[in-house]
């Protein structure tokens, strides 16, 4: 098998990678334990699909009017999904975060490519400095976008004259490694930092054992 391509340049996804996001964290308290009903809501009410639609760029007041509308009886746990989103937030992963530092120091260029509204970004923005060792970040809720649609990651290439084949993308999200891989990108899916080190170091990207 050919060696692969030289890595200039890495693009992380943030979310289940650098950051701990669950609405679990906050439901769980909500429903009192009850996790049979918390896992009801969180597939019929506020569900991964109705969330995306906000990190597609669907405004929270919008998002949130939809889903009353559909389970008017849970208005206030629909509410909370946004006042309350904070909570949903962990912290760093920081195995992951140790090695993008490890990365930063060792000069290899750094972009991100995330899924995430475009009105809640800003709150992450300011909690978590390591975001600032990234060069650009790319905000599916800003860009009217979401990942695994092709042109998100066109627009992430042509915006930073990005080489995909010597651009790896590293993403909690199998689906999404698909598809930066059809873009002609190199791309690693995302169990944990201690794997996630060993493959860079297979791929030649400068990072200690």
């Amino acid at each position: 098998m050919s060696p692969s391509p030289r890595v200039d340049a890495l693009v992380f996804d943030l979310g289940g990678v650098l950051i701990d996001w669950n609405p679990r964290y906050l439901y769980r308290t909500l429903f009192g334990g009850d996790d049979a009903a918390m896992e009801r809501f969180l597939a019929e009410v506020c569900s991964s699909e109705w969330n995306e639609c906000q990190d597609a760029g669907r405004s929270w007041a919008e998002g949130i009017a939809e889903a009353v509308a559909r389970h008017p009886q849970d208005a206030a746990l629909i509410h909370a999904y946004r006042e309350r989103w904070e909570e949903m937030l962990a912290g760093p992963l920081h195995d992951s975060v140790a090695l993008l530092e490890e990365l930063h120091d060792h000069g290899m260029r750094l972009l991100a490519l995330t899924n995430w509204s475009g009105e809640t970004f800003p709150i992450a923005r300011q909690r978590f400095a390591f975001l600032d060792r990234f060069e650009g970040i790319l905000v599916s809720g800003d860009e009217g976008l979401k990942k695994p649609d092709p042109a998100i990651f066109q627009r992430l290439i042509v915006r930073y004259a990005l080489q995909p084949a010597h651009t790896l993308f590293i993403d909690d999200s199998p689906r999404n490694v698909a598809a930066a891989r059809r873009e002609g990108m190199q791309a690693l899916h995302f169990s944990d930092a201690p794997r996630l080190r060993e493959e860079l170091r297979r791929l030649g990207v400068p990072v200690s054992r």
